[in-house]
């Protein structure tokens, strides 16, 4: 099924879009969608995807502001994925970061050819250390 997708360029959402699509995909931060709502706000860049009035995936990115960009979150409900709205919402970014020396995505091993089909490459023999759980 090809869905109709808008694109966005805004850090305001409800606390309701966020919990629903981290929930989706059964990110913890899901679990305290205040803090998200905050956190968009707090981000250089962020594209969403919306599919009618529903909030259906998103990518958030840090700058330094001339330099280096780092992509932090990049979320598509299930429904939505392998649809082209996770690649578009990677394409957004680099082309607003186009001008920059690199753009850096953390991911998990599972996932990073989703990555490499949207245009990055894997760098051999760099450790990314992160602590990932979330304190109550």
């Amino acid at each position: 099924m090809r869905y109709d997708i808008t694109y966005k360029n805004t850090h305001h959402f409800s606390r309701k879009q966020l919990e629903e699509l981290f929930l989706s995909v059964e990110w913890a931060s899901g679990e305290y969608p205040e803090r998200l709502v905050i956190a968009m706000r707090n981000f250089s860049t962020v594209f969403s995807a919306w599919h009618e009035d529903e909030l259906v995936g998103l990518v958030c990115a840090m700058d330094d502001g001339i330099m280096n960009a780092y992509i932090h979150y990049v979320l598509v409900k299930p429904k939505y994925q392998l649809k082209g709205v996770g690649k578009e919402l990677l394409e957004r970014v680099k082309s607003h970061y186009k001008d920059y020396l690199k753009i850096v995505v953390i991911t998990e091993e599972s996932i990073s050819r989703f990555y490499e089909y949207s245009g990055f490459e894997k760098q051999e023999g760099k450790c990314v250390l992160f602590i990932s759980e979330l304190e109550d």
